[in-house]
């Protein structure tokens, strides 16, 4: 039986290639038996919100609400010292937060810096490149900044990117491959 290594820590974490797909064993250190890991002590594979940090809330919420249509209950934490945000409902749970970047940097007790558009970017996948297009009109029309109109990259793919309000970078894509996994 084949096992993959999943962890370089003090521990060999491994994974059996057959079977027992994504079920984690140990390796008993005197035996060097394989040994099915009970407790669940690591990052589960997973994201449930994306924060972005943004220079003006009210602008923002307009932005994504009003501009994008993302579904939101508006900002909410009003009541709490540097605690407004606001949060779109996305796809299977993932909620989009918007939340000041001045009140970011606090909360997470790091320096507030410069922005900056190269740091990540939010893929959004489409189910052809005319639904790409319609996209990218859309975010136009709502205020974001057209950084590379869509076309064919020489990957196998149809996208373009935009900037939004904060200069978040936005890439709109229709890529084949995953065409039939694209939940409306």
């Amino acid at each position: 039986m084949k096992y993959t290594s999943l962890d370089k820590g003090d521990h060999s974490l491994l994974s059996c290639d057959s079977c027992c797909v994504g079920e984690r064993f140990t390796e008993n250190e005197p035996t060097g038996r394989k040994v099915r890991e009970t407790r669940d002590r690591y990052m589960k594979p997973r994201i449930t919100v994306i924060t972005v940090g943004v220079s003006d809330l009210e602008k923002s919420l307009l932005f994504y609400r009003d501009g994008l249509g993302l579904p939101t209950r508006g900002i909410v934490g009003r009541e709490f010292e540097h605690g407004a945000l606001a949060l779109f409902d996305l796809q299977h749970g993932l909620k989009l937060a918007i939340f000041p970047r001045s009140d970011l940097a606090l909360d997470a007790q790091v320096p507030l810096g410069a922005p900056s558009a190269t740091e990540c970017t939010i893929g959004h996948y489409m189910k052809s490149k005319e639904e790409v297009d319609i996209v990218m009109e859309q975010a136009k029309q709502a205020g974001a900044t057209i950084t590379d109109e869509a076309h064919d990259r020489p990957w196998g793919i149809y996208s373009g990117y935009f900037q939004d309000l904060d200069g978040h970078l936005w890439e709109v894509v229709w890529d084949p491959r995953f065409e039939t996994e694209i939940i409306d």
